[in-house]
Parts: C-alpha cells; sequence; structure tokens
C-alpha cells in the first residue's frame, strides 16, 4: 500500500537499480510508490548492490556473491552474465540454510527461494527479477514493474530517481529512505540493521510488511 504522504504529490513512480536480494532501505523506498521503474539500461557497476547482499550467520555478516562473466568490461547490466564456473549457488544456499535454518519462518519461504535458484539463470537481471518478485509476492506487495528502454540522466517530474542511491554498506543504521527498526534475529543479542530482505521474510514472515513501512522515511521531494 502506498503511503499517504506520496499519494498526496504528484510522484507515482520510483526509478532503481535491480540489485540482488536487496536490503531493508531498498524495500522502503519502492514500497512507497505505485510503480517501480527498474533501470535496465545503466553499465554495470563494480563492487555494488546489484550481485552483492548481506546476511547475518552465526559469527558475523556475510556477503554472498553472484559471480559475473566479463566484470571488468563495461556492459550494459541486462547483458552481465553469471559465471557458473564455480559452485556459488551450493554456496548461497549452505550458507542460507546455516544462517536461518531455525528462522521461524524457513520452512515457509525457504523452496521458493531454492527453487528460483535452481534454475541456472544465464543473466544477473533475470535472476534478481525473479527474486525480487517472489520478495515482493512475499510481502503482499502489488506494485507494477516497469523498465527503462535508453539510459536517460533526467527522469520525469513524476517519477523519483533513486538509481545507486541505495548501498546498505553506506546506510547501516539510516539512510536516505531508511531508519533501523529492530526485530528478531536468529544470531546474537545485538540487533544488525539493513540486511538483506530475506533477513526480515526468514524471522518474521507475514509482519516483514509493517516492520518496512515503520521503518520508512519519504525522501524530500526535488
Amino acid at each position: 500500500m502506498v503511503d499517504d504522504r506520496v499519494q498526496e504529490s504528484a510522484v507515482s513512480e520510483v526509478l532503481l537499480d535491480l540489485q540482488f536480494l536487496p536490503c531493508l532501505e531498498y524495500f522502503a523506498c519502492l514500497l512507497q510508490y505505485d510503480t517501480l521503474r527498474l533501470e535496465a539500461c545503466e553499465n554495470l557497476p563494480r563492487r555494488s548492490p546489484r550481485n552483492r547482499c548481506r546476511v547475518l550467520t552465526a559469527n558475523k555478516i556475510d556477503t554472498l556473491t553472484v559471480p559475473l562473466l566479463d566484470s571488468r568490461r563495461a556492459i550494459p547490466v541486462r547483458d552481465v552474465k553469471i559465471d557458473y564456473g564455480q559452485p556459488w549457488g551450493r554456496r548461497h544456499w549452505g550458507c542460507l540454510q546455516s544462517a536461518y535454518g531455525k528462522s521461524p519462518y524457513f520452512e515457509y519461504y525457504a523452496a521458493d527461494f531454492q527453487a528460483i535458484y535452481q534454475r541456472a539463470h544465464a543473466f544477473l537481471f533475470d535472476f534478481n527479477l525473479d527474486l525480487l518478485t517472489l520478495c515482493l509476492r512475499f510481502l503482499g506487495a502489488k506494485t507494477e514493474i516497469a523498465y527503462t528502454l535508453s539510459y536517460q540522466t533526467d527522469v520525469e517530474k513524476t517519477v523519483y530517481d533513486a538509481r545507486s542511491l541505495i548501498n546498505p554498506r553506506k546506510s547501516a543504521e539510516t539512510g536516505l529512505f531508511y531508519q533501523s527498526v529492530p526485530y528478531y534475529q536468529t544470531f546474537g543479542n545485538d540487533f544488525v540493521s539493513n540486511l538483506s530482505i530475506i533477513d526480515l521474510l526468514f524471522n518474521k514472515g507475514p509482519e516483514s510488511p509493517l516492520i518496512i513501512r515503520q521503518s520508512s522515511i519519504l525522501p524530500e521531494m526535488a
């Protein structure tokens, strides 16, 4: 459901880069809008959340990375291929089972996430999109998804340009769209904020949308 404050403005659409199992701030931003427009024509930046996410394990925060082919070349994100020359999928799933296997809602959601991992997508964009669509379904979101057809520096006034504004490494506690709201986590007594959405889903299940709404900050409009 779109925040009433957003409905009062002329901005009903947000433009975002497509990230891998995004952090809570990503969802705190996009769920404020009716339409999500995904940037499909940018060149892939190096070391970005587009192929990295953070999860909480028994010992530390772990970064899951999807390895890419030709990641050093400037190529459109839609054309970036996943490198299956290493068993990264098995490593990811082993980490998720270890981190969240005993979480309250792991058994409710795990099979759907595992099914996406098992599809062996050729392209990062398609893999990320399937995961994002699944997360939005679990959150009960009715967000309409659109895509850019070319890269534009400037966008329409009815679109909030949030491309590259969300990075969990830079906004752990408070970001442009997010303020930390603690919730139950499987490991430790110290809450770790702004992890991947998968951390919230596995730990809080159907309460996840409420926590995201409580965490949301409406950005200043230009």
